[in-house]
């Protein structure tokens, strides 16, 4: 069959805001989505996923996914593509969430590994048993055929690829199924470097996606980063955007500027200093700027501390990003629990 293009390069992973009682807030959503609309309209390659892992996925109803989705459409999908996230327990359900997004009018699906036991999550050796996987996504991309797929690879970590799905397992879906348009490169350094590197060569019409905003400088350095998937659009979007602009015009000292001297660095190297607070501080920041009314995700998500929302309020204003006034987040930060 013909391959579905891509259509976009840099996609926005949207956190999900919710009301006092903790409840998706629609009112709220419109608002963070109107931020990412202007920046479309200024003329930037932006794309949406709605309902991804920052956005707190595994904690959604399915009724709150398809009135999120539904919503993100009526607000954005007349300016930009928007991606359904895509996750459950079971086979069945994934293509019942992914018949639904289809059904809604999304303009492509977000996949995720299957959750669940510990054999198919911390313990899955994805490179001996990569069906666990791949039957997933040929049952969903059987049902769903004319969606373009965008991956996020994420499995039990290895020192080759960090979190990243293995080369062999990778290179068996790309050929196996075509409506596979975009690989979210969840891996550590090497692993990113190889992986890749091989899809470039094997498959270059699928595109290399970065997903670890630390290590952007690096990957478009290499000239392996074709866009991204990437929660931290949401609290650094003005400055990220500038340094990939930089880097595509192939003004080095201008985008060094802008990552070094421009505090850019700094405020990533927080965010993913701490693998199990990444998303706490994903949602923090975008509070922080100001976007959401609260920094609070989802039970079990624990409340960010109080050291990481002074943190987060420095490196902000040091990369030159508006932060809410101090009042504000005092009000907050008074009523966390360290």
């Amino acid at each position: 069959m013909t391959r579905i293009a891509p259509p976009a390069a840099l996609y926005v992973a949207a956190v999900t805001p919710y009301d006092t009682e903790g409840n998706f807030d629609p009112a709220q959503a419109r608002r963070l989505w109107a931020y990412f609309r202007e920046a479309k309209a200024a003329g930037h390659d932006l794309g949406m996923v709605v309902n991804p892992e920052a956005g707190e996925l595994f904690y959604l109803s399915p009724q709150e996914q398809d009135a999120a989705l539904e919503l993100a459409l009526a607000e954005l999908g007349d300016v930009m593509p928007v991606i359904a996230g895509i996750i459950s327990n079971s086979t069945a359900d994934t293509v019942a969430r992914a018949i639904a997004a289809r059904d809604l009018g999304a303009h492509g699906l977000f996949l995720m590994p299957p959750i669940g036991a510990l054999d198919i999550t911390t313990s899955w050796d994805a490179s001996r048993y990569p069906e666990v996987w791949a039957d997933v996504i040929g049952e969903v991309v059987e049902a769903v055929p004319d969606l373009p797929v965008i991956c996020h690879p994420v499995t039990a970590p290895t020192a080759g690829y960090g979190v990243g799905l293995p080369l062999d397992a990778t290179m068996q879906i790309l050929e196996q199924y075509p409506q596979v348009v975009g690989w979210k490169m969840t891996y550590n350094y090497e692993g990113y470097r190889k992986v890749g590197g091989a899809i470039r060569r094997t498959h270059p019409q699928v595109a290399v996606l970065g997903a670890t905003a630390v290590n952007f400088h690096e990957n478009l350095a290499m000239d392996l980063f074709d866009g991204t998937v990437t929660g931290s659009f949401n609290y650094a979007l003005e400055p990220m955007l500038e340094h990939i602009a930089a880097w595509r015009a192939g003004d080095l000292e201008g985008a060094r500027k802008i990552w070094l001297d421009g505090g850019l660095m700094a405020l990533h190297e927080f965010v993913y200093a701490e693998w199990g607070r990444l998303h706490i501080r994903y949602k923090t920041a975008t509070w922080l700027r100001g976007l959401i009314d609260s920094p609070l995700m989802r039970s079990p998500m624990p409340k960010p501390l109080k050291a990481e929302v002074q943190t987060l309020t420095g490196l902000l204003a040091g990369a030159g990003l508006s932060v809410r006034p101090q009042a504000e987040i005092d009000a907050v930060v008074n009523l966390l629990p360290r």
